[in-house]
């Protein structure tokens, strides 16, 4: 095993061989084999004594009696009899069966491969099933950041292309930076001063157009970054209205007092964006920041504050696109513009502290960085949670992740805030976490918020309380399978079969963080674990599972083998399997574990 790791991560070798008899032969530096017989992954006994419980001890399982399994050991407890039949009938297809599966029911060997099938089987609740006719302000939404790039924040290519990817995945918030192009009327989605190419915005909206819905039916909001004079707002104007036709949603009113539910927005487009000055100015706020056309004075600029030292309550903390202004060079900025303007950005003139006072009949968004965020999180916490009960709270990454890396979400959703805006075209733990929590509710982009941030009583949310637990989750690892399907058999060591052991984390409020390790399964492709661990969670509604497996190495980083995140409130009791996904989040084709999820 690990003595003789070299070479690692290098393609199937030709003197890497499998016989027929179904082992691998290992050519040892040109002179020797190993052989390793290939083991498949075979029931634990929790599922032979729950087939032999259920069976009544017979050979076979029927549909009545596995009915009777998923209700009272799975926890399905609105499985009908039809419910039971068509699993049975979906997994028989799926395994291309012999028929006297569907009179005699699942042996040992069927039940124990339909509850791999993590389509039928999986983890966590496959459908919407959170209430959707709340207003907005109610959800966290699945937001992008800069959602055009390709690649890093200085640099890359600004496309269509990641847009599209981070619409399939079920992002319901696109960023486009808009900026005047040479030709009249020309207008270009770039990241200001920097080398990033330009990607016209027209191609950018018939993207958004074609692909808002292929994930979920809930609306897409297009947060503006505008750089625009009058007359290029007044095209954006036209270019919307035209492209979007009646999929495009704006109110009658010129103020919104409470945002619509997503239930009512299903299939519309919406834009957010912050009106013109003079039209802010007209309704009796006062804007400050205030920045000529060209100048971009969003992230990259609240940086260059930042690092002047410069504290929050001494500048405009809703900096990003917010803060975005134009010399109104032509007197009258554009109707069309601000008519179509359905989630107002913009800040009243003052510290902090004003910022976040909820305004009377009048719902807005607010924006802040990372780290102005932690900050108003230390100083101005209850704050923060009163404020998003209303309105909507944009969190963005702080100016200096030019290679597009991303920041910890879970401060932002302990607060209430909404939009906790990623570099989807990233990869890395805090984007494993993002993509964790928006698989509930069926992926639909919109996870209903905790009950506990929603409270508008006496005293709201204290995110710095310390709590009791309430709830613990148990977790057991049966096992792993489907790795030698994925991977090249040298992919993990040249010499030998690889070493797993699974990593379990627990990412909530700070007092409910944990972290368990399962013992490290030598030279095996499917490792037998069967192993059981115990989280105590005092804010379980927060709280997310993440799981990662490693292939030990004695003499280099360990090798990834694969990693999922899953929402503790969403995950179903009982034994699952769980898929496991890559680097980037894109599922593995076979690779997943069997894992056992118990509530106390």
């Amino acid at each position: 095993m690990g003595s003789y790791r070299k070479e690692k991560k290098q393609k199937k070798l030709p003197d890497t061989t499998k016989d027929e008899l179904g082992s691998y032969n290992y050519r040892m530096f040109n002179l020797f084999n190993r052989k390793f017989k290939i083991t498949e992954a075979e029931p634990p006994n929790d599922v032979k004594e729950a087939f032999a419980k259920f069976s009544g001890g017979q050979r076979y399982i029927g549909v009545d009696q596995f009915r009777k399994f998923l209700v009272l050991h799975q926890d399905m407890v609105d499985c009908t009899l039809a419910d039971a039949q068509r699993m049975v009938e979906d997994f028989i297809n799926k395994r291309h069966h012999a028929s006297k599966c569907t009179s005699l029911g699942l042996n040992l060997e069927d039940f124990f491969h339909f509850l791999l099938f993590d389509d039928l089987n999986g983890p966590i609740i496959p459908q919407v099933h959170h209430d959707m006719t709340a207003p907005l302000s109610h959800y966290f939404i699945y937001t992008g950041h800069n959602s055009y790039l390709t690649g890093n924040q200085l640099s890359s290519d600004c496309s269509e292309v990641p847009i599209i990817k981070a619409l399939q995945r079920g992002v319901r918030v696109i960023e486009l930076d808009l900026w005047p192009g040479s030709a009249k009327d020309e207008i270009l989605v770039l990241h200001g001063r920097t080398l990033t190419t330009p990607v016209p915005f027209i191609k950018c909206l018939k993207s958004i157009r074609d692909y808002a819905f292929v994930s979920s039916p809930y609306p897409v909001i297009i947060t503006l970054e505008d750089h625009l004079t009058p007359d290029h707002q007044a095209k954006v104007a036209e270019l919307v209205t035209q492209t979007f036709g009646g999929m495009l949603y704006y109110p009658e009113s010129d103020f919104l007092v409470e945002f619509p539910s997503p239930e009512s927005l299903k299939h519309r487009i919406i834009i957010s964006t912050k009106p013109p000055k003079e039209y802010l100015e007209s309704s009796g706020i006062k804007m400050k920041g205030c920045s000529p056309v060209g100048k971009n004075s969003s992230e990259e600029d609240e940086e260059e504050e930042e690092e002047a030292g410069l504290e929050a309550d001494d500048r405009q903390s809703d900096s990003d696109q917010d803060d975005e202004e134009f010399d109104n060079k032509s007197g009258e900025s554009a109707p069309e513009y601000r008519r179509l303007i359905t989630i107002h950005a913009g800040k009243p003139k003052g510290a902090l502290t004003d910022a976040l006072k909820v305004a009377v009949n009048k719902v807005r968004r607010l924006s802040m960085s990372e780290q102005e965020l932690e900050r108003a999180a230390t100083n101005h916490g209850m704050d923060l949670v009163r404020f998003t009960q209303d309105n909507i709270l944009r969190v963005y990454p702080k100016g200096t992740r030019i290679t597009s890396s991303n920041y910890k979400p879970i401060i932002g959703w302990m607060h209430g805030a909404q939009m906790i805006a990623f570099n989807m075209q990233g990869y890395g733990k805090s984007l494993w976490l993002m993509h964790g929590m928006f698989r509930a509710n069926g992926g639909c982009g919109y996870v209903q918020k905790p009950d506990f941030l929603m409270q508008n009583d006496d005293e709201v949310f204290d995110p710095k309380r310390k709590l009791s637990v309430i709830k613990t989750l148990k977790v057991k690892v049966y096992l792993g399978d489907g790795w030698r399907l994925d991977f090249s058999h040298t992919y993990f060591d040249a010499y030998s079969p690889p070493d797993f052991y699974t990593k379990l984390y627990i990412v909530g409020v700070p007092a409910d963080a944990a972290r368990k390790k399962t013992k490290i399964i030598e030279d095996n492709w499917a490792p037998v674990w069967n192993q059981e661990f115990t989280f105590p969670l005092t804010v379980p509604e927060l709280a997310l599972l993440r799981v990662e497996v490693r292939e030990y190495d004695m003499s280099e980083k360990d090798d990834f083998g694969g990693q999922t995140c899953l929402p503790v409130s969403e995950l179903r009791p009982g034994i699952r399997s769980v898929p496991l996904h890559d680097k980037k989040g894109e599922k593995l084709n076979n690779t997943r574990l069997l894992m056992k999820f118990e509530f106390l």
